[in-house]
């Protein structure tokens, strides 16, 4: 095994991501480009492509972290024209492809086949891979990818194994794993017969092992792994038959529950084993009582010279490699603390010990370890929660493998959202690199989507996102994102953490973005979920933060767009609205983001005709008077009825209140206003105000959106100038000037548009230039 810097590459993020990577998942992203589909879904490849091998092989890889493999079978069938696609080495997991995909892979004449947790392929994918196994050398199943029956004599069981005098037909493969083994002891002869060349077998969690008798079978193993298996018998029979594969150089017997990993004389036992291997290298015997008790003695093996004894190893076992200390020794979770010992024979060691040994402990059970990753996770968490960490690249890269690798695995995925919240938090800003931030949150967000019903995994996952740049770094995954926090606003428990943080990032999700992403939150149900939980709170007279956040969430989600403005009307908003209104009359925040939300609806034309009812006029006419919040409830309701208004007189269909009555209301408030008020708005677009400046048949309609334009301008000109004049306002502002219909005060104020425009452009002519010469001049429009 190499030192602990080499194991993890901490700089593969650094730069750009390279053109292929690119494009590779834009293909998977987008079938359509090679394939088309049949009529029951399968796809076919588009006639003209051919993929060489390492394409092939590319593909399925980057086709697993995306969508690409919802409907497995459909999209492995891409690969049955054996004329134009090619594969070699195919690596699958958590995927619910059935035989019939394996046989489409197979046909490929595979040199490496690996599938992890593929629930739905059976003992039949044995006979696809003999059919095509000329040039198999490596075949993996691992977690729940059960391709070996019970037993090889269960009368269910079509192929009759004992009759033809084997289960694998693959005579070149050397690399063989198979977990969760549940057949009888004396059917492992059956198992490996004729798989003389191989060299590495791993038959960890399997059962009824005993004494490893069929050794005989697999003379030239280098590598053998029984992690999780229990020694049934006498283990000095074990031991023998294990010492007999003299090329052994990795030796893994670790046990994940300390009661099975208990030995009779266990430093002889470990002596006889070190000694009776001489090539070994590599040994993990973590989880046993293997270590010894800690005690210094002297070397087991009396035959080792004098010279040795004055330098006694902490593991007795393991006196003999004092000079010839072991590459790699597994040492995590074993009887009496032996990782934290001092005198160990192994250049690296896995453990708990210290924040070194568990990383290496987490990069050896990375793969088919999974129960005991959790364990390794958790101690790594502790390092963040309350040690100081040194290695935070290594342990960065280590947890988003373990959660992309076992994706399904709960309590990895909780552990591991656990830490990268702590790693995220702690990372300086700047410090993480694009590509790694996207790495993170698309790792964080597949956790969060396959356990949304997990309290404790949604409240990870959203403490970790709320650590980076919102909506702006999750741009990548916005839709994956909103579906999950939907889901979690919905199913969650009412007024619960959870709820409470997923509405404040849904918040943010709909703030700052454009009109594709606002019309994406409505057509994912967004309107509607906030006006369920807005109903849930009215009903049990509950006023908390969850009421004002989903106001202010309609309200972001609405600006300029129409469709979300009608999903609003639709689902019957305006009922909740007046019942909040008569509900929390003096709630200044919730009377700001309902008002702020009635005014995106205002400014589309074809929906005001739905606001010209009575009881929703009065409503907007009382709150004219209202001084809560600074001036924005009163400005809002002024901006509502200016739009109304602005409609005509024929469009004011309602008897009280009158149309006269209103704009004398509207006026009298506009003039109580403070000029150089702050406010809590932020305006992307002047479009709405500036058609307001052109309905010279109701003057005080102009002076609302006038009034808006010089506070605006005038308390932030350095937002608010550019946006006036890029928008052609100016041209607007001297027509209004020189027309006379409106009145006086709307001139006064538009003059002083005018100026904070002049004085923030700091050149005399600004005013006096055309819109189009100064696009030009100062290229506005790039």
């Amino acid at each position: 095994m190499a030192e602990l810097d080499d194991l993890f590459h901490t700089d593969q993020y650094v730069g750009p991501e390279r053109l292929t990577d690119l494009c590779y998942k834009l293909i998977c992203e987008n079938l359509d480009i090679i394939s088309v589909k049949g009529k029951r879904g399968h796809r076919m490849l588009r006639k003209g492509i051919t993929f060489p091998s390492e394409i092939g092989d590319k593909i399925i890889e980057y086709a697993q972290r995306s969508e690409a493999t919802e409907d497995d079978d459909c999209f492995f069938s891409i690969f049955k024209n054996l004329a134009a696609t090619r594969l070699k080495h195919v690596k699958i997991s958590n995927c619910s492809l059935t035989d019939t995909s394996v046989q489409t892979l197979v046909s490929h004449k595979l040199y490496d086949l690996e599938l992890t947790d593929c629930c739905n392929v059976t003992e039949f994918c044995i006979e696809h891979i003999n059919a095509n196994s000329e040039n198999l050398h490596s075949l993996a199943c691992h977690g729940t990818s059960m391709i070996i029956p019970s037993s090889f004599l269960n009368p269910s069981t079509s192929i009759n194994y004992y009759e033809r005098g084997y289960v694998f037909n693959t005579p070149n493969l050397k690399r063989l794993a198979l977990g969760y083994v549940g057949i009888p002891s004396s059917e492992y002869l059956l198992l490996l017969a004729g798989l003389t060349n191989l060299t590495h077998l791993d038959l960890s969690n399997s059962c009824n092992i005993d004494t490893f008798e069929f050794y005989h079978l697999v003379p030239n193993l280098v590598s053998l792994a029984l992690y999780n298996v229990k020694v049934n018998t006498d283990p000095k029979y074990f031991v023998k038959n294990i010492c007999q594969l003299k090329n052994l150089r990795h030796l893994d017997i670790s046990q994940l529950h300390s009661k099975q990993g208990q030995f009779d004389n266990p430093n002889k036992v470990l002596s006889d084993l070190v000694n009776g291997l001489p090539q070994l290298v590599s040994l993990d015997i973590g989880g046993t009582n293997l270590a010894g008790r800690g005690v210094a003695e002297r070397p087991i093996d009396t035959k080792i010279e004098d010279t040795n004894f004055m330098q006694l190893s902490d593991i007795p076992g393991l006196a003999s490699r004092i000079h010839k200390p072991l590459q790699f020794l597994g040492l995590y979770g074993t009887a009496h603390g032996a990782c934290r010992r001092h005198d160990i024979p192994a250049k690296v060691v896995a453990g708990d010990a210290n924040e070194d040994q568990i990383l290496i402990a987490a990069h050896v059970c990375m793969d088919n370890k999974q129960e005991l990753l959790q364990k390794v996770l958790n101690d790594l968490y502790h390092v963040f929660r309350y040690e100081d960490c040194h290695r935070m690249d290594q342990a960065l890269c280590t947890v988003l493998e373990a959660m992309e690798k076992h994706p399904a695995q709960k309590h990895i995925q909780i552990s591991g959202s656990a830490t990268l919240f702590y790693i995220v938090k702690m990372k300086e800003k700047g410090e993480l690199v694009a590509r790694m931030k996207r790495r993170i949150i698309s790792t964080l967000l597949a956790g969060m989507s396959t356990h949304r019903d997990e309290e404790t995994m949604m409240r990870n996952g959203c403490l970790a996102l709320c650590q980076f740049r919102i909506p702006h770094d999750v741009m990548s995954n916005y839709e994956t994102l909103v579906k999950v926090l939907l889901h979690s606003a919905k199913h969650s428990e009412p007024e619960s953490f959870v709820q409470r943080i997923g509405i404040y990032l849904l918040n943010s999700l709909a703030c700052q973005v454009e009109g594709k992403e606002k019309r994406l939150l409505g057509k994912l149900g967004c309107v509607k979920t906030m006006l369920e939980l807005v109903e849930y709170r009215v009903e049990t007279n509950i006023f908390d933060d969850v009421l004002e956040v989903a106001w202010s969430t309609m309200w972001n989600m609405t600006d300029e767009t129409s469709i979300n403005c009608q999903r609003f009307l639709d689902e019957d908003g305006m009922a909740l609205f007046l019942k909040c209104v008569q509900q929390y009359p003096h709630k200044e925040e919730l009377l700001r983001n309902m008002m702020g939300l009635l005014g995106n609806v205002a400014e589309v034309e074809y929906l005001r005709i739905h606001l010209m009812q009575e009881r929703y006029v009065t409503v907007f006419a009382n709150l004219l008077r209202s001084n809560s919040d600074g001036i924005e409830v009163s400005y809002n309701a002024a901006g509502i009825l200016a739009h109304m208004a602005s409609d005509g007189i024929d469009a004011w269909s309602i008897e009280k209140p009158t149309r006269k009555e209103v704009l004398k209301y509207m006026v009298l408030a506009i003039e109580n206003w403070d000029l150089n008020a702050e406010r809590n708005i932020n305006y992307r677009s002047f479009g709405p105000l500036l058609r307001l400046l052109d309905v010279y048949h109701t003057p005080p309609c102009q002076h609302w959106a006038a009034w808006a334009l010089a506070n605006l301008t005038k308390v932030y000109s350095f937002k608010y100038c550019a946006l006036v004049v890029k928008e052609g306002g100016l041209e607007k502002l001297h027509t209004v000037i020189a027309d006379p219909r409106p009145y006086e005060r709307i001139k006064e104020l538009a003059n002083l548009v005018i100026e904070n425009c002049c004085q923030y452009e700091s050149h005399s002519d600004v005013c006096n230039v055309s819109h189009s010469a100064l696009d030009a001049e100062y290229n506005l429009d790039g």
